[in-house]
């Protein structure tokens, strides 16, 4: 698994890349970002080493999460890299108020901050909260900043000091975003395939062991086809059991019919 200190060294690159003016360091980052996001095989994974990189490379980040919008509209914090992160994001979504909450409604780049939350300016609810729990800036960039709203959520980043992300480049924010974004959409893309996959093998072996079960009653009852699925079925839903199910119990214990 990959944590933070997996990012340490990282972090230490991509500063001198920006104070040194060398981009190519930068660029190195997020090649070796890329990679490692490729190489996770799950959601959580890729979110997990999203965060990680996002406190590593974001100048001012002290906590760092992610919050995912489901199909009805609701919001929750699927990873991050401290406890109070999650508290933070869960205030903004009982109040509906806040960084990461807005940064998945506002069109074009999607990019939400707040240089002072205690004065309550932009967030006059949430604002005050987040600053007693800890946090006194805060940005946000919304998933897939390209797309249309509501996004697929947001990457969030927390700074216990007031304009704490005023050395940040906004453009790091963003690449970093649309990596995640692009590894998450590729993640669930290869997802949603292995489970059709994996769906219709299983409907294969159904079909192959209902037909088996269907040839054993037709050869010891001297059946037709449709008479044998009709035994099936009905012996199916006496039992409250799937046919795949019944079929299969009769082909493993026919020695014994």
């Amino acid at each position: 698994m990959v944590t933070e200190n997996d990012w340490a060294n990282d972090r230490y690159a991509f500063v001198e890349g920006r104070e040194g003016a060398s981009t190519g360091l930068l660029a190195g980052q997020f090649v070796s970002l890329a990679e490692r996001l490729l190489e996770a095989t799950t959601v959580h994974e890729v979110l997990t080493r999203v965060v990680h990189a996002g406190k590593a490379v974001i100048a001012g980040a002290d906590l760092v999460s992610v919050t995912m919008r489901s199909p009805e509209g609701g919001f929750h914090t699927p990873v991050e890299t401290d406890a109070l992160a999650t508290r933070l994001d869960e205030l903004q979504y009982s109040l509906d108020e806040g960084p990461c909450v807005e940064a998945t409604r506002t069109p074009g780049l999607g990019l939400v901050a707040s240089a002072d939350l205690r004065s309550g300016a932009q967030f006059p609810k949430w604002g005050p909260a987040a600053a007693g729990a800890g946090a006194r800036s805060v940005l946000a960039v919304g998933l897939f900043p390209a797309g249309e709203t509501p996004r697929l959520g947001a990457l969030n980043f927390y700074s216990f000091a007031v304009d704490g992300f005023a050395a940040a480049d906004p453009d790091v924010a963003l690449v970093l975003a649309a990596h995640a974004s692009t590894a998450l959409a590729a993640t669930k893309a290869t997802t949603a395939a292995e489970l059709e996959v994996a769906q219709i093998k299983q409907a294969l072996a159904s079909r192959d062991v209902i037909g088996q079960a269907k040839g054993i009653l037709m050869e010891r009852r001297g059946i037709s086809a449709a008479e044998a699925f009709d035994v099936l079925r009905s012996a199916s839903q006496s039992l409250n059991v799937k046919l795949a199910q019944v079929a299969e119990t009769l082909v493993s214990r026919r020695a014994e019919l």
